[in-house]
């Protein structure tokens, strides 16, 4: 006889303990989630505080891979490039990886207007927040700056979402869909990330 009452919990792994990371943590883990946060540098202390708050397991200082390799979906970190080491295995094994706005995007039916380009990025994203809030519209503001988009979903409600978005953040994006997308401009720049190519 088979107990059918043990079903899987999706087993999230995030990788980085900033803003973003923390933020998509705490969305999982309010999605019944098995969540785990590792990051391979240190930990800024209210980031850690917030986790240790929330009871979401982390590390700092290490990227243990009998912990992280047995992900179902790994939300990565902007500022992690595809060629750091535990990527590379992520990638080995086929686990799907994603942003934390791809990640957020998916728990809310919130309007989104998305800022991407090379220069200009954080004036024009908080102008375009200033105004709509002084429209009297319920608005947030993630991204680049801000707070992670991924923690208002879980603990807020917002209408509509100003988001800056990088080009690190633009990397790990699949599905998720900009009502208003506005692209500012694009010059030669992190071409390291990118094999020096435009």
């Amino acid at each position: 006889m088979t107990d059918n009452s043990i079903t899987h919990r999706k087993r999230l792994i995030v990788l980085g303990g900033g803003e973003s990371g923390v933020g998509a943590a705490i969305l999982g883990k309010e999605k019944g989630m098995d969540v785990f946060l590792s990051d391979y540098g240190n930990i800024p202390q209210r980031y850690a505080a917030q986790l240790e708050e929330e009871n979401i397991p982390f590390e700092q200082g290490q990227h243990s891979e009998h912990l992280i390799l047995n992900a179902d979906e790994v939300v990565k970190s902007p500022g992690i490039p595809p060629t750091a080491p535990i990527m590379v295995k992520i990638a080995e094994k086929g686990i799907p990886v994603i942003s934390e706005i791809e990640f957020a995007g998916r728990y809310t039916d919130a309007k989104m207007v998305c800022i991407t380009g090379s220069n200009g990025k954080t004036t024009t994203t908080l102008l375009t927040y200033h105004i709509l809030r002084e429209a009297g519209i319920n608005v947030g503001l993630a991204g680049n700056v801000g707070r992670s988009l991924a923690l208002q979903v879980a603990r807020e409600h917002h209408d509509v979402y100003v988001i800056e978005l990088s080009s690190f953040q633009l990397e790990n994006m699949y599905d998720f869909k900009a009502n208003i997308a506005v692209m500012l401009n694009i010059t030669p720049d992190h071409l390291d990330r990118y094999d020096y190519k435009m």
